[in-house]
């Protein structure tokens, strides 16, 4: 006989896996199908599995081996505590502890410390000690208690591991690897299933799921332990809803009730005195037809004239103003850039034209009046400076000395004539044997 039907797991949703586009190649072989992006675990496999790794813990419990349940996820937390309370193993259901199982003399000195604070809260030690070391003691055997409450028992490493969800943890894993203990796991399309030694596929995030795989597994342990093992019975979907009773609370609103009832010398209201309508269904509809459309008619028209206007005007101008400005803004802005730059091209070149040239010659003249005259002044004068010296300088030289030379000579010729000619006379008569010499010679 099998150890779990396939409708039960069927029913507990084991087949679903994660979505495809999260899924581990290793896991193609227990993969039947997909549907809706969402893969679906065969199985058969799934079966197979389950009772290959049944068959090998309760033959490691029997041999007189510990197992070790770790789910530290949240949907695993109160049905890993439960099922292993129920089989009498250990358990690790909050964060592991790095070296759990590596150094696992340390984690016992933990252990240790926590059954001596237990100890001395029964000796009466905490009634002994002040208040605050009281309240200092209790918050660590809390804190001790949370990660080691599960394993405060266990004495010696346990000969296998029962894990869910190998990606969660993968330290329990690694620490298993290194000591050679066997684990066993359930392993969802997104996991690795080269880290488990005995696989069990199936989904590791519904509870139920979960909690279905899990008590197969404590029930092989039971079964290794001769301890009362649990039955799982498929619920049929007709049961599942408890039918109504006769005399329920809601089986007199089923019955009429006057209009005033309430009213009636305020009493409660009893529906075995409440009044029956004889009257048929159908004379009634007609007579309210016939009664209520004029009716609507006549008063419809006036009150809705009336109600509108204000209404409307109310409503309307608020809206259109947050309406208006940010409408607006947004259409204006690439309008009017589209618009602009080819009309502004269009217009400005004529236009130009036509004003550049009269504006030009009304513009330029008494400009350049204003401007010129005091720009020519005040170029004028340094630039005729700068420029006059030099210029002067180079004309004057060549110039005189060409002029000098001949004027020399012709001013000294007319002034030796002008002094010799009187001088003459003057020795003539009276020195007449004078040298010539000496005559020739003007006196300076």
């Amino acid at each position: 006989m099998a150890v779990v039907s396939m409708k039960n797991l069927l029913e507990s949703g084991v087949h679903f896996g994660h979505t495809t586009r999260r899924w581990n190649p290793k896991m193609n072989e227990y993969i039947y199908t997909s549907r809706n992006g969402i893969h679906i675990i065969d199985l058969q496999k799934s079966v197979k599995k389950i009772e290959s790794a049944y068959e090998k813990l309760k033959q490691i419990v029997m041999d007189g081996g510990n197992i070790l349940f770790v789910g530290t996820k949240k949907q695993a937390v109160e049905v890993v505590k439960e099922e292993a309370e129920r089989c009498q193993e250990f358990y690790v259901n909050q964060r592991w502890l790095g070296g759990t199982l590596t150094n696992f003399k340390t984690i016992n000195k933990r252990i240790k410390r926590l059954h001596d604070l237990y100890a001395k809260e029964e000796n009466g030690t905490f009634d002994v000690l002040p208040k605050k070391e009281i309240i200092l003691l209790k918050k660590e055997r809390e804190k001790l208690e949370k990660f080691l409450y599960g394993i405060k028992d266990m004495k010696k490493l346990p000969k296998a591991l029962f894990i869910i969800d190998p990606r969660k943890e993968r330290n329990a894993i690694a620490e298993a690897k290194i000591l050679n203990i066997p684990v066993f796991g359930i392993v969802d399309t997104n996991c690795d299933p080269d880290l488990v030694d005995y696989v069990i596929p199936a989904n590791d995030d519904a509870i139920r799921a979960v909690k279905l795989v899990v008590s197969v597994m404590a029930n092989a342990v039971c079964e290794g332990k001769n301890l009362p093992t649990v039955e799982f019975k498929s619920v049929p979907k007709d049961d599942k809803r408890k039918p109504r009773p006769e005399n329920s609370r809601y089986d007199d609103r089923k019955k009429p009730r006057p209009a005033n009832a309430r009213f009636d010398d305020r009493k409660k209201y009893k529906p075995e005195n409440a009044p029956k309508f004889d009257d048929n269904k159908d004379e009634r509809k007609t007579v309210i037809k016939e009664v209520k459309e004029p009716v609507i008619k006549e008063v419809k028209e006036p009150v809705a004239k009336e109600v509108k206007e204000p209404v409307v005007k109310e409503v309307k101008e608020p809206v259109a103003k947050k309406v208006k400005e940010p409408v607006i803004k947004e259409v204006k802005e690439p309008v009017a850039k589209e618009v602009k730059e080819p009309v502004a091209k269009e217009a400005k070149e004529p236009v130009a034209k036509e004003a550049k040239e009269p504006v030009a010659k009304e513009v330029k003249e008494p400009v350049a009046k204003k401007v010129k005259e005091p720009v020519a002044k005040e170029v004028k004068e340094p630039v005729a400076k700068e420029v006059k010296e030099p210029v002067a300088k180079e004309v004057k030289e060549p110039v005189a000395k060409k002029v000098k030379e001949p004027v020399a000579k012709e001013a000294k010729e007319a002034i030796a004539k002008e002094v010799k000619e009187p001088v003459v006379k003057k020795t003539k008569a009276t020195k007449p044997a004078v040298d010539k010499e000496e005559v020739s010679k003007p006196k300076e």
